[in-house]
């Protein structure tokens, strides 16, 4: 018996009834023969995390726009706090480790540049059609590898597309990528907002803090203790109705306070603007695109998709040289 077949009949026997096992899954959509170390959502992880589009969240936008300072949250230390969120919470509740993992790895790498201001951009040109999740799922379906795509298994793209709350994951593991998700955002939005000066600490409301916590850590932890609580055992993923609704109104209190309208806002319009000059730059000149996406308009993809997979996939300070490059002057040299 090698070693993943070990692994495998470990989590058969260890994790709970309600855990999804990697023997079991719904596989790839490409057969591959057996790592004999690696169970299948062990390899995904490991594909997600050497890809270049996980590489890149270093450099895109969480919340804050071009923040001073190297404190801030990335759209990638955003994912590693999901995926630690997740892991615990798995951990406790006796679900598969590794698909939460890959699933919280993999959630965000579809984002575009500047964050949720980038989507919206290019939610606004193609008229509704693109989304961070949606695309996530076509980097690792279509975009990575060259073009060959992640093969990954079912479990894990159901999780990465189905994150949103809107979505409906259909593992327990996915639910709990999809709640560790709020739970880290919230959490290092306000302390990021706290280190900005847009919040002070006076101004988060005490009816929600004195349930919560009074710091990131307080909070992360009542809400890790209460999930595992009212979880453990059943076939759910779930807050206790008082915790719950703490945690919605302190997001409510987010949404009005950062999110919408403060001053580390400030910069969105500048940044709605490079998207959407890049859009439609290469919309009227899809030449100028890089010959990789030329050649999947051979393949029956979309002007429009080729165009997003390629702006979608920029660094924020990528979009930013882009965007000079095409529209600034340049010095004339003469000798």
């Amino acid at each position: 018996m090698c070693y993943r077949e070990q692994q495998e009949k470990f989590e058969c026997m260890q994790l709970s009834e309600f855990a999804t096992k990697s023997m079991l899954s719904r596989g790839r959509e490409r057969l591959e023969e057996e790592c004999e170390v690696r169970t299948l959502f062990q390899r995904d992880r490991d594909r997600i995390l050497h890809s270049k589009a996980f590489r890149r969240l270093a450099h895109k936008t969480q919340v804050f726009i071009s923040p001073e300072g190297d404190h801030y949250r990335t759209r990638l230390t955003h994912t590693l706090e999901v995926s630690q969120i997740a892991r615990t919470i798995a951990r406790a509740l006796k679900l598969n480790e590794d698909l939460t993992e890959a699933i919280a790895l993999g959630h965000d790498l579809g984002h575009t540049p500047f964050g949720h201001t980038g989507e919206h951009s290019l939610q606004k040109l193609t008229g509704g059609d693109f989304s961070h999740n949606k695309h996530s799922l076509r980097v690792v379906e279509v975009l990575e590898n060259n073009g060959k795509g992640l093969n990954l298994t079912f479990e894990v793209k159901d999780g990465i597309l189905n994150h949103p709350t809107s979505g409906k994951p259909a593992t327990l593991e996915g639910k709990v990528v999809q709640i560790s998700d709020k739970i880290a955002y919230i959490n290092h939005d306000i302390d990021d907002a706290l280190r900005g000066k847009v919040l002070r600490q006076e101004d988060l409301p005490i009816a929600y803090t004195s349930i919560l916590g009074n710091t990131s850590s307080e909070r992360i932890s009542t809400l890790i203790t209460d999930i595992i609580k009212e979880s453990a055992g059943k076939n759910i993923v779930a807050m206790s109705l008082e915790i719950k609704e703490a945690f919605s109104k302190l997001r409510q209190f987010l949404f009005q306070n950062v999110y919408i309208g403060s001053s580390a806002k400030e910069q969105e319009d500048k940044a709605k603007h490079i998207v959407t000059e890049l859009y439609e730059y290469y919309i009227s000149d899809l030449e100028k695109l890089p010959m990789s996406y030329i050649e999947r308009l051979k393949m029956g993809d979309s002007e429009k998709q080729i165009v997003c997979d390629y702006i979608a996939g920029m660094t924020d300070r990528f979009a930013i040289h882009a965007y000079m490059d095409l529209f600034f002057p340049k010095s004339w040299n003469i000798y």
